[in-house]
């Protein structure tokens, strides 16, 4: 216990030497909308043991600030306490004053909620390490920058970086600040879109950094007198803006996507596992494609994975299998989730991955043959004999196969099961009758 007062004290200390003056604790809703209580510096270091007090409602909150209206999860009554992961606070480079660190739910007496995302996933890491097995993860991030924005131009095109070089500086070096490490950034298909790649970590990890990055890019974009969005659609017309999840699984230091028998060079672990996030991937989409705006991006021929198959380097399969160049095969093969948004919470990606991936190793699972093209393009009676599907067309029909998940119910707990469909069923009713345009603009600086 001493040891640990001395190292928040040196933590604190760290702060304060940067200039840090307030912290602000964050967590994830249902909803895949960052909330955030902040606190003085100065009452960092009771906080860290003892907790901040926050509402479980929380748990029920929609898009727009509602909430849900259901038994058993959220209103108005108890107390939960919010403690920051002082493993992860850190200033903020373009907010100066400020640093940040994500944040853990947990009873009043002590016991970790049934509804945190984070022991969500910490829950998935244990059990993945009882198999003797580890995760790498990492999300792209896609945004795009509102009217008047920066980057017109041709798609990927080098001269967006004319008027947008000086902001991309800006962003890449806050992040590197931080301490993420940048693996790539560019202009996107879209004018005023951009997208940066961050480095692989453990599943918690690159959960907690795909928020940070988020809100990395928020502030450098408000200081440059811009306004970014990371909502799955940001105009009726437009591509979007998805979420992209980056995975591989390991024994030790050997990487199971490389070196064995399985499909493209798989080990039988490896191919097991992605057969289990294949067969999940219906369930899954209520997860990582959270929002009616979701399937308005969720589209063929659009590069969003609209299709349940897996294939190697195909961008129109929802699974993408990537071995990278043939003398880094064994370091880089990984497997791609393209159907994802940034309207999902990236802990109930991350947590739900795992466990429909370990379900497959535990079952012994192979992969269905590969798919090499556009299934938007083919015979439909031709997918039907290799078991290609088009993944759910909308929210109501994701949540009917969640709703049907015992691998994700189980994984979950009732609690945050229950939590997350009654968000899911709510946010359906709340933009039932809404059209494609209103959809757009009623979710478009909400993400």
């Amino acid at each position: 216990m001493a040891d640990r007062a001395a190292w928040v004290e040196r933590a604190m200390a760290g702060m304060t030497e940067a200039g840090v003056r307030v912290v602000a604790l964050s967590w994830v809703d249902n909803a895949g909308i960052s909330r955030a209580k902040a606190v003085p510096l100065g009452r960092l270091h009771q906080l860290a043991g003892h907790g901040v007090g926050m509402s479980p409602v929380f748990d029920t909150f929609l898009v727009d600030d509602s909430t849900a209206r259901t038994d058993g999860h959220g209103g108005p009554c108890g107390d939960l306490l919010l403690l920051p992961d002082m493993n992860r606070l850190v200033p903020l480079a373009a907010q100066p004053g400020w640093a940040w660190a994500p944040a853990d739910r947990y009873g009043q007496d002590g016991a970790p909620y049934p509804g945190c995302h984070r022991s969500f996933v910490n829950r998935m890491v244990r059990r993945a390490a009882d198999l003797g097995l580890s995760l790498l993860m990492g999300f792209e991030t896609e945004w795009s920058l509102g009217p008047g924005g920066l980057g017109d131009g041709p798609a990927y095109g080098l001269s967006r970086l004319a008027d947008s070089g000086a902001y991309l500086l800006d962003v890449v070096d806050a992040l590197t600040a931080q301490g993420v490490e940048v693996l790539q950034v560019h202009p996107e298909y879209e004018p005023g879109q951009f997208e940066v790649s961050t480095a692989a970590e453990d599943p918690l990890g690159a959960a907690d950094t795909a928020v940070l990055v988020r809100h990395t890019v928020r502030t450098v974009s408000h200081a440059h007198g811009l306004r970014a969005s990371f909502a799955p659609l940001t105009t009726p017309s437009g591509i979007g803006n998805g979420g992209h999840v980056h995975l591989s699984l390991w024994r030790g230091e050997e990487n199971l996507m490389h070196g064995g028998t399985g499909p493209r060079g798989m080990t039988s672990e490896g191919e097991a596992f992605l057969a289990g996030v294949l067969r999940s991937l219906p369930a899954l989409t209520a997860i990582g494609c959270p929002a009616p705006a979701s399937y308005l991006r969720l589209a063929p021929s659009a590069w969003a994975g609209a299709y349940r198959c897996w294939g190697w380097e195909n961008r129109e399969a929802a699974l993408r299998f990537v071995t990278g160049p043939a003398h880094e095969a064994s370091r880089c093969a990984n497997a791609e989730l393209k159907c994802f948004d940034q309207a999902a919470n990236p802990y109930l990606v991350v947590g739900s991955v795992i466990a429909a991936g370990l379900a497959g190793c535990e079952e012994a699972l192979r992969l269905p043959e590969e798919y090499s093209d556009d299934p938007a393009h083919a015979d439909p009676v031709e997918l039907e004999r290799r078991g290609v599907e088009r993944l759910p067309a909308g929210l109501d029909e994701a949540v009917r196969h969640l709703e049907g998940s015992a691998v994700l119910r189980k994984a979950m707990g009732d609690h945050l099961f229950g939590s997350v469909l009654a968000v899911r069923d709510a946010e359906s009713v709340l933009f039932a009758d809404s059209t494609r345009t209103q959809t757009v603009e009623a979710t478009r600086w909400r993400y």
